[in-house]
């Protein structure tokens, strides 16, 4: 994806919903903070962007998302990309993660804000879901330097979860960081 289909998406979501802000909550919310001819392919790779309605507690709003601009709707076969709306749970978050979202509001955005997550807590939701496709997005963005492995393993500190998973966290940074090190030299 590219941070104009991103915008695009964000114009929509804001348009369908009749709101000023969206969540942006998946890989693709990268694109606020690093513009995409310095982030490797492997992060740009996805044609979806996760999106994350305010007010949202039914997850109704989520659910008009994804019938309007979803998968497989005409939204994604005209234009190659879609949102896929999803709930506040969706993501495992960092503490204070709210504070560090980066704004994304621009004349493509119509006024809509985009409220991307930070890479390094964009990082941590990949590392807990760890899916194939999110540990190779986690390794290309260690690789290419766009994330700090201390300022992950701080952020992995916050993040609730179990002693058994947080060694496991350990472990897989450790191991990723050490990759990327090693593609380095």
């Amino acid at each position: 994806m590219r941070r104009d289909q991103l915008e695009h998406l964000i114009r929509a979501a804001g348009a369908i919903l009749g709101e000023p802000e969206i969540i942006v909550i998946g890989s693709q919310s990268i694109l606020a903070s690093i513009k995409e001819d310095h982030l490797p392919a492997e992060a740009t790779r996805s044609v979806e962007a996760d999106l994350v309605p305010l007010d949202d507690p039914d997850e109704d709003k989520s659910t008009l998302l994804d019938g309007t601009i979803g998968e497989l709707s005409p939204f994604h076969e005209t234009f190659g990309v879609y949102g896929h709306g999803v709930g506040k749970r969706t993501a495992r978050l960092p503490a204070e993660w709210r504070t560090r979202l980066v704004a994304l509001r621009n004349e493509n955005t119509s006024g809509v804000t985009g409220l991307c997550l930070e890479p390094h807590d964009l990082v941590v939701a990949k590392l807990l879901a760890s899916r194939p496709h999110d540990i190779e997005f986690c390794r290309a963005l260690f690789h290419a330097g766009v994330v700090d492995p201390t300022v992950v393993a701080q952020r992995l500190a916050v993040t609730n979860m179990d002693d058994d998973e947080r060694e496991r966290m350990k472990r897989l940074l450790e191991s990723i960081a050490k990759d990327s090190r090693t593609e380095q030299l």
